[in-house]
């Protein structure tokens, strides 16, 4: 099943941070764009097969 989800990314002097609005506490960072695209994926996943079906 295939989700659309917003994902917002931050940069700062660490790395970057994004986050899922739709998903609360889906929050995650990277040393890279890549690094934190990736880290998002994997997070707003996890996040999806935790919710009650």
């Amino acid at each position: 099943m295939a989700v659309k989800l917003n994902v917002v990314i931050e940069k700062d002097a660490d790395g970057y941070y994004a986050y899922c609005p739709e998903l609360p506490g889906c929050q995650t960072q990277g040393d890279t764009f890549e690094k934190v695209m990736a880290n998002i994926k994997e997070a707003a996943e996890l996040y999806i097969e935790t919710l009650p079906r």
